[in-house]
Formats: structure tokens, sequence, C-alpha cells
């Protein structure tokens, strides 16, 4: 899976598209004191309220929303697993009896319950439907349009869901005018904020994976590994934080601990080069030990060879062949994503913009020195300019 292909499944979730069908939801909610299903309710998603409907669609897409290798992970199954999850889902997937998809979302329930105490009250929510991908792009000449013909793709999403209870409040009643203490009992699910799910089948080249599944968690590079592992029966995944712990502890084992800003900033510039020039390639960008080789000495490092490199990709990570995602080995290039914490101040920049950027030393101390074109503003002062 491509970052177009997770964006292009997001955008299928919203009302009244004509090119997505959603047949049946079921929602199972679990009690965190016995740890058990307390309630389950299955019904067709076009017999919700529409307010119902509009909920649940912010709910989808707010799982699927996130960066590949962040906040949603492609994973491929454990081919020995026992009572393996593939199997429940591919029959939930291919079945027209809603009774039997509802006994195999249930049977995945039970896994979920399984090793694990829920903090709060829980509510897992399972929906099939299909979504339907043109074959080619519109053609407004044409008398034909990319809707004319149309790949089908049938799903199964789960959202998880925490709940928490209702605030106490002060409420104005306005025909009998007075002021009332007002206590809700019922739980709030928090749709808007999705603890965890999954998507299956995953896509790969626009077609359907039966073979992988899309992970979703609600907290960057904190995926569940349980979920993962025990729920899914899948392979867990390495996460973007990770891999770019890797990188910098490879180019560390290369070059040493210190790196000077101008050579650091031609690294991500590199490693941007790298992600521009594949962007429309179906597998994303990848760097092997012979491609981090290449961009050290193209950024200036001096004395880098391939036997440097290859054994510290065996000391970091004990396999010289494992390659890197390049968009996981550096903060997003053109966002101020690297933050530079000291006791004075933090302060944010984008790689792009690093060059512009020195620690120099001045009358005996350390100063960070940043270049500028334009007048600095501090609570409406403009501050004057010093000459050095």
């Amino acid at each position: 899976m491509i970052k177009k292909e997770a964006a292009h499944i997001r955008k299928q979730f919203k009302m009244d598209h004509d090119l997505l069908n959603l047949y049946d939801i079921l929602n199972v909610y679990i009690m965190k004191e016995t740890n058990e299903i307390y309630h389950c309710e299955r019904q067709p998603f076009a017999m919700l309220d529409r307010e119902k409907q509009e909920l649940y669609m912010g709910n989808f897409r707010k799982l699927l929303t996130g960066e590949l290798d962040q906040k949603l992970f492609e994973l491929k199954f454990l081919e020995e697993a026992e009572e393996p999850s593939q199997v429940m889902l591919h029959q939930g997937l291919v079945t027209g009896d809603p009774e039997e998809w509802q006994d195999l979302m249930l049977m995945l329930v039970d896994k979920m319950l399984v090793d694990t105490k829920y903090e709060k009250d829980t509510v897992i929510t399972f929906v099939r439907g299909q979504y339907s991908r043109p074959t080619k792009g519109r053609n407004d000449e044409a008398e034909e349009t990319g809707k004319d013909e149309v790949f089908a793709h049938p799903f199964i999403l789960c959202s998880v869901n925490s709940t928490e209870q209702q605030r106490k409040t002060l409420l104005f009643d306005y025909v009998e005018r007075e002021f009332k203490y007002n206590v809700m009992v019922d739980p709030i699910i928090k749709l808007s904020t999705p603890e965890q799910g999954f998507f299956y089948p995953s896509v790969t080249d626009n077609y359907s994976d039966v073979n992988r599944v899309l992970y979703c968690t609600g907290s960057a590079n904190n995926p569940n590994p349980h979920f993962i592992e025990q729920v899914l029966n899948a392979e867990r995944s390495v996460t973007a934080y990770e891999e770019r712990t890797i990188f910098e502890d490879i180019v560390k084992e290369v070059v040493g601990e210190q790196l000077d800003i101008t050579t650091l900033a031609q690294v991500y510039e590199e490693i941007h080069q790298v992600m521009e020039t594949n962007e429309d390639e179906e597998e994303p960008p990848k760097l092997d030990y012979k491609d981090v080789e290449r961009v050290l000495m193209a950024s200036g490092v001096e004395h880098v060879t391939t036997e440097q490199v290859e054994r510290a990709f065996e000391t970091i990570i004990d396999n010289k062949n494992y390659e890197l995602k390049a968009s996981s080995v550096m903060p997003k290039f053109t966002s101020k994503s690297i933050k530079i914490d000291t006791k004075v101040a933090t302060i944010s920049i984008s790689p792009q913009d690093l060059k512009y950027v020195r620690q120099v030393n001045y009358q005996g101390k350390r100063c960070i020195m940043i270049e500028i074109d334009e007048d600095v503003v501090i609570e409406g002062f403009t501050l004057s300019t010093e000459t050095l």
C-alpha cells in the first residue's frame, strides 16, 4: 500500500458517496468490570438515523487518518497461527449472510478479550461494505467517464472506541424559568477519537490484497503489539520512529556523535531527492547500505567506505541487507518538524531550512545563529539589528 491508496480509501467514507455501499453495522459493548460482552446490536447501516450515520462516517474517516508507518500499518498475516483471524475475516468478507458475518465478528471480539483488561467501558464497531474504484480516470471529452467501469472492493472495517462519563452540568429550563442540576448516567462513546482498529483487506496497486490487513492506531508510532499478534495474527511492523532511530544510530556509527549542521541539512536534502525521484513508483523508496553510503558521501562526509556502512547495519540491526523506508528516516521536509530544544527556547524549523541555522562560539559562549531575510517582530516591537 502507498500513501495515495490509503488516502483514496479514507475519502470514500462520506455521506451520499455513490461509489460506497455500507451494508451492516455491528456494535459490541464491553464492560470494564467484567471484561465481557454486555450488549451487541446489528443493523443495516441504511436503517440508522442520518445523524448516527454521520457520526459513524466521521469515526471511520478518523480511524483511517494518518501517515503510513506512523498511524497506519500494512501488516502481513502470520502463516502459522491457531484459529487464524485471516480465515474469519475472509469468510466474513465473502458471506452474504448477515447472521454468519455477525458470528464471525463476535469470534474476533472473543479474541480481543483474551489477556486484555479494558480500563474503560469499550465499544467495538464492525461495518461491512463495498467501495468501487474507476478503472481509468475521467475524460470529459469522451462519451464515457471513468465511473462507467469500476472495480468493486468489498471490505470489513473495525473501530475500537472507549467511553467516558458525561460531566455534571447546570441547565436553564426555559419553560419553568429555573436553573436545574443535571446528571446524565449514560456514557458517551468517543467516536471522534478511535483507539485502534483495522481495515480488511489491504490494497496493493489498486487491487484488494486478502493476505494483508491495514491496522490503525490512534496514537502515532504506538501500535498495540498484543492486538496485532494475538487478535489479528499478523506480523508486527517497524514504526517510522523506530526506523528513524535506526538510521540515526547507523549514521552515528559511521561518522561519530557530532555532525555539523551543513552536512545534516544536506543529508536530508539528498533523502528528499530520493523520495521525489521515486514518488510515482508502486513501492515506497527504500535505502540499503549502499544508498546510505551514497547519501553520506554526497553530503560531504569524508572517508566513508562501503565496508563501514555495511558493518554499521550489522552492528545496529544485525542485518546488512535491511532496507530503510526513505519516508521514515527523516522529518517532514517542508513542515516545521524539527525541534531544537535549549534551556532558553524551543525552535521549530523544517529540514529544508536547516541550512540557515548555525551553532557558533561568540565571546566564549555557544549560540544558535539563524539567517533571516526579514525583520524580527516580538510582541509588536521590531528588533534593531546589531553588527557583531
